[in-house]
């Protein structure tokens, strides 16, 4: 058995902290399987312009399952408050506080006081701290998640590889038995097809192509050898595939596909008690190792 440290379970948890002149930036990271990436970003609707570079960062980590991201930021300091004067407003009023004593004698009395009181003088501006300014802290937190997320998921995939070579070992044993009972299988099928012989030679009327065909039928039945072989051919290949440092799930998937079709052709050629036995136990197996695969990324 190789060393399994490749496989990455697509089940995990990460979350990554970070402070920033008293603002907590929050990064946690759920993942569950599913058959492709799919990210789900939530996060303070005036920061989703960091959205892409979270993504792309994410995307390094994350090649295949359902990934759920949040984002929180504390602390951040009220927005300051500016107030400027309307100008050209203010030059109005006193142009026309200027005709009104030309034409009517009314003395000008415009005070500071006034002034504010006037809302419609003034043009109040929130500013806001800067989304860019506090970039670089954000994707700080989101790597230190992944980095949190990524040890998690590759514990969880080497207790998965451990199971599943574990599930192959027993494979392994069955075919083994399998093989012993190949012979007695041939055995069993050639006396069958004796007594069908003899029932046909009785009967003048049998057309003679029928029971060639039967035979090669019959024949046909009676040897199991290449569907082991390819079971244990497919074994292999699970095997390796276990170590190998890429996305494996699909691949492994497909190969218990295979190990099944081999196993059912072997139940259905193979009408012996002692195999169906053990026919019955490969795909105990092999359903407890789909079941373990569908996490695997």
């Amino acid at each position: 058995m190789g060393t399994i440290t490749n496989a990455v379970s697509m089940t995990g948890y990460g979350r990554g902290e970070i402070e920033r002149d008293g603002v907590r930036i929050v990064t946690e990271i759920r993942t569950m399987n599913h058959r492709f990436l799919d990210m789900v970003i939530r996060m303070p609707n005036r920061w989703m312009v960091l959205e892409d570079l979270i993504r792309k960062k994410v995307q390094q980590v994350i090649r295949r399952g359902r990934a759920d991201i949040f984002v929180t930021i504390e602390g951040m300091k009220p927005p300051e408050r500016k107030a400027e004067v309307d100008w050209n407003l203010l030059e109005s009023f006193i142009s026309a506080g200027k005709t009104l004593n030309e034409k009517w004698g009314i003395a000008p009395g415009l005070t500071m006081a006034d002034l504010i009181n006037k809302p419609e003088l003034w043009l109040i501006e929130e500013v806001k701290p800067s989304v860019e300014e506090y970039e670089e802290s954000v994707l700080a937190s989101v790597e230190t998640a992944l980095t949190s997320l990524k040890k998690m998921r590759r514990q969880e995939g080497i207790h998965l590889s451990r199971d599943l070579m574990k599930r192959v070992d027993c494979l392994d044993e069955y075919v083994e038995e399998m093989e012993e009972l190949a012979p007695e299988v041939s055995r069993h099928v050639g006396n069958k097809l004796r007594k069908r012989l003899e029932e046909w030679l009785g009967h003048s009327d049998i057309d003679p192509d029928r029971i060639l065909t039967e035979a090669a039928i019959w024949a046909e039945k009676a040897d199991i050898t290449e569907e082991l072989i390819r079971l244990k051919s497919h074994m292999d290949q699970f095997r390796k595939t276990l170590e190998k440092e890429e996305p494996i799930g699909r691949k492994l998937d497909f190969l218990i596909q295979e190990m099944n079709r081999e196993v059912n052709t072997v139940g259905s050629k193979a009408n012996l008690k002692a195999i169906s036995k053990y026919v019955i136990e490969c795909k105990s197996e092999l359903e407890k190792m789909k079941e373990q695969v569908q996490n695997i990324e």
